[in-house]
């Protein structure tokens, strides 16, 4: 099954294939012939999934069927399916990338194995698929086989009609379980489609967690007030525990599963059950309502991610310049409104080596619960938000922070009153970050509105006259600067923004106060410049920040 078709196509898609394996289900439940059901059972496999090796063994023997491929080494397979146990799992086989052996269930007995191997592996609903088959397999296999008994009537082994309604009333709770969660995954119907269909088939109340704890879906009475919640050492331990055993397990009152995608918990579906009142039944219910969520929850991360994709694709042509119209039609199929005042936010990492990815969910996390805004992109080693609600701006950093375990510091840009006007904000905000240390004494979030001159000297359209002047007064001291690598304008700049004072810049430039009087006197020597003049001491400290303001505008995007 091709695992690129779009998200509604693969839905229907899916849809087919759980209603053909209930007709496939119906099909081999009425047929007593245990040679037509597994043939049955192996020419169906191509229509779920691709399978380059398949293999039936009952009771130790391997079986055949027209199109089915035996395995090479039977016994090293035999070995590895006894290790496993009745839960199945993961098997090696030579040549091939995935290889799994499926357990052949009749509610309360494993009479074989169902294994598939295939050079890539199968998509989460193909697994679910193929597991089920296996489940459908030995319930037929062994319905035909007590038929079978029946017919015979050799003594000890004839069946009571007791005994044989027993049976068909559990391979029709086995179908209707199937039918269920099968239907409720077909019919699109959610968390809260699955937690209820499991509630229905066991009459427990039914829990559904995210991989954290969270409670994200709750069916039945009693739901607790408030929900506890595990610590997160406890609940990565409940999960490996329970990935481990390959079955659900019982913890504190409940009968537990993990909705699981490969070897990662994709979420946690759970039988409340104090009295201990679970039977198979329900225990099979609940297993095949994990697969169907790990399904649903794989779908859901798929459209999120999609759908997170195309939202940082429109604020990436946001930032360089893009057409209105087309950027308006964009953002309304998305169901934003981009019509809504904006600022964009740079929000930048501390060098400590967390991840972008890592970084920029932290950052999407804390912009959502601050309520900065939704639209959001990664842009080098910063996170640009699209902000349409002016928030407490230092709250934003700090919960940035608190998410991500890291220092970081946030540029904001001036207010966006079209589409044109974001890639004009964009590049105030990276002027503010870089201004940051230089004019906001090291504050971590810097408002570029409220740069005072620096502002008026970032938007002089003629950067050559503000060089021109900075030159004027400065002049001698970059050019010395440069040939010996010194910091007299930085010197005078620190000096001039502390009013004069010799406490507050020996403490900002970490010098002894002998060593700026030394600096002082020869920036004074190189310049001509005299400190003590008023009008003097003015154009030299607005040729300092002109200069700085220099410095920052070579380092912003254009």
């Amino acid at each position: 099954m091709p695992d690129d078709l779009p998200g509604q196509a693969l839905l229907q898609r899916q849809a087919s294939a759980f209603r053909a394996l209930h007709v496939l289900a119906t099909t081999m439940a009425e047929n007593a012939d245990e040679q037509d059901i597994l043939q049955m059972a192996v020419s169906s496999i191509p229509s779920f999934c691709r399978c380059d090796m398949l293999a039936i063994c009952l009771g130790g023997a391997w079986r055949s069927a027209a199109g089915l491929t035996p395995p090479e080494d039977r016994a090293g397979l035999e070995g590895q399916i006894a290790q496993l146990g009745a839960d199945g799992g993961r098997v090696n086989v030579p040549g091939q990338r995935w290889a799994w052996a499926y357990p052949l269930t009749d509610i309360a007995e494993v009479g074989g194995h169902l294994v598939a191997a295939t050079s890539a592996e199968p998509l989460e609903h193909e697994q679910f698929l193929l597991s089920s088959l296996g489940h459908q397999l030995g319930a037929s296999l062994a319905n035909a086989r007590r038929h079978e008994r029946e017919r015979a009537g050799a003594g000890g082994l004839q069946m009571s009609n007791d005994a044989l309604e027993r049976s068909m009333i559990e391979l029709r709770r086995t179908l209707d379980i199937h039918d269920r969660l099968t239907g409720a995954a077909a019919a699109g119907e959610g968390r809260d489609g699955i937690a209820g269909a499991v509630h229905e088939l066991t009459g427990h109340p039914v829990a559904i967690e995210d991989p954290y704890g969270n409670l994200t879906t709750w069916v039945g009475a009693g739901r607790p007030d408030p929900y506890p919640k595990d610590t997160p050492g406890h609940r990565a331990e409940l999960v490996d525990r329970i990935m481990t055993a390959g079955h659900p397990v019982r913890e504190d009152g409940r009968l537990v599963a993990v909705a699981r995608a490969g070897e990662e918990a994709m979420g946690v579906i759970a039988l409340v059950d104090p009295d201990m009142t679970v039977v198979p039944a329900d225990q099979v219910a609940l297993e095949r309502g994990a697969t169907v969520l790990a399904i649903e929850l794989a779908h859901l991360r798929d459209l999120a991610e999609a759908e997170l994709s195309r939202r940082r694709d429109l604020v990436d042509e946001l930032l360089v310049g893009t057409d209105a119209d087309s950027a308006m039609e964009r953002a309304l199929a998305l169901g934003y409104d981009l019509a809504r005042p904006h600022r964009v936010v740079v929000i930048e990492r501390g060098d400590d080596g967390l991840g972008h990815e890592e970084f920029f969910h932290a950052v999407r996390r804390a912009a959502r619960d601050t309520g900065a805004g939704s639209l959001l992109a990664a842009r080098g080693g910063a996170v640009v938000v699209l902000a349409d609600n002016v928030v407490d701006w230092t709250g934003l950093r700090d919960t940035v922070a608190r998410g991500s375990g890291v220092a970081c510091r946030i540029g904001i840009g001036g207010s966006c009153g079209d589409v044109e006007d974001f890639r004009r904000s964009f590049r105030e905000a990276q002027l503010a970050l870089r201004l940051q240390h230089a004019v906001a004494g090291g504050e971590p979030v810097t408002v570029f509105d409220d740069l005072g001159v620096y502002r008026l000297l970032a938007d002089v359209r003629d950067a050559g006259m503000v060089e021109a002047f900075a030159r004027r007064w400065l002049g001698p001291l970059l050019d010395y600067d440069d040939a010996r690598g010194s910091q007299l304008v930085e010197t005078l700049s620190e000096y001039l923004e502390a009013g004069g004072s010799y406490e507050t810049a020996t403490l900002k430039l970490s010098v002894h106060r002998s060593t700026l009087r030394y600096r002082l006197q020869r920036l004074r020597d190189l310049s001509g410049h005299d400190l003590g003049d008023p009008d003097t001491r003015f154009n030299l400290q607005l040729a300092t920040r002109a200069w700085h303001t220099l410095e920052a505008m070579r380092g912003v995007e254009p």
